[in-house]
């Protein structure tokens, strides 16, 4: 993973008595906003996700503007930008769980491996298996530990005897780095586990079923920063095996664990490139004005 300082220095982008906040229609450093625009698509010929003039709306609201995307297998990429800028909107797109809201409408071409992930046919079931999702507060059932992280494989039929469910519900606790610290007490209740184990047990569910993308929806803001530093290196590990999208209000957090940071503004999609050029040298004024904390 890419080392990216922490604090990136600030330029100055306006005379310093007359501050700006960039607004997304003007024209910035590198140009106008062109919606529909491909921002970065380096992986365009085996892109995992290949999502094309993407568009969310509310009712007659437009949450999502016009993005198209891709992202590979294996990478992690971190959505930042300012809270109600479309990051977890966008998010939800790529396992369909805007289903469940009734005003919700998705437009625009959204790939999975090539197959489309609204197609009518599609079974969302399949669908939410192969895209796991850890939301940002942990929500472990009211069940043991064992039975949380077994519940998956057992609804997808993923075990026939007793001895493979043992072996999938160790596999993940240890891939969640939970099995030493749970190992004696597999049946006590999930729900007696501090906020960390709460989230890292979230995780090994996820797992358990063998998603081949993993969404994080801010999965550290509730957890204090020694629960958060174990989560990051887990993420850092599963990244091996998955894909993983992350949203994020942290900017440190984005530059220690992902390798592409997109960056959202007013529904836009303004820049996404490789995490330590966004950090460092952001093409687009807006990002650098976001990142050095102008505005956000």
């Amino acid at each position: 993973m890419t080392s990216i300082p922490t604090t990136v220095p600030e330029k100055k982008l306006h005379d310093e008595n007359e501050p700006q906040i960039p607004v997304v229609e003007e024209t910035a450093a590198s140009g106008p906003i062109v919606e529909g625009k491909t921002v970065g698509t380096p992986y365009a010929d085996d892109a995992k996700f290949k999502l094309r003039d993407v568009e969310v709306f509310y009712g007659e609201s437009r949450a999502i503007k016009s993005v198209s995307l891709d992202i590979a297998s294996n990478e992690v990429i971190a959505f930042i930008g300012p809270s109600g800028c479309g990051k977890s909107t966008f998010l939800r797109c790529l396992n369909r769980m805007n289903d469940s809201i009734d005003i919700c409408r998705v437009k625009g071409t959204l790939e999975l491996d090539g197959q489309d992930l609204y197609d009518p046919r599609q079974d969302v079931v399949e669908l939410r298996a192969r895209v796991g999702m850890v939301f940002q507060k942990p929500n472990p059932f009211p069940k043991s530990i064992y039975d949380n992280v077994a519940y998956g494989p057992r609804i997808h039929g993923l075990a026939n005897r007793k001895s493979e469910l043992d072996d999938i519900v160790e596999s993940s606790l240890r891939k969640a780095g939970l099995w030493d610290e749970v190992k004696d007490r597999l049946d006590a209740t999930a729900t007696g586990m501090s906020g960390g184990q709460q989230q890292r047990l979230c995780i090994a569910r996820t797992i358990a079923v063998s998603p081949e993308v993993v969404l994080m929806d801010e999965p550290c803001s509730a957890l204090d920063p020694i629960a958060t530093a174990k989560v990051e290196e887990l993420i850092a590990e599963l990244s091996e095996s998955y894909t993983i999208v992350i949203v994020t209000h942290s900017m440190q957090q984005a530059a220690r664990v992902s390798h592409r940071t997109a960056y959202f503004h007013l529904g836009h999609l303004v820049e996404v490139n490789d995490t330590s050029t966004v950090f460092t040298a952001p093409e687009h004024e807006m990002t650098e004005s976001y990142i050095t904390g102008r505005f956000g």
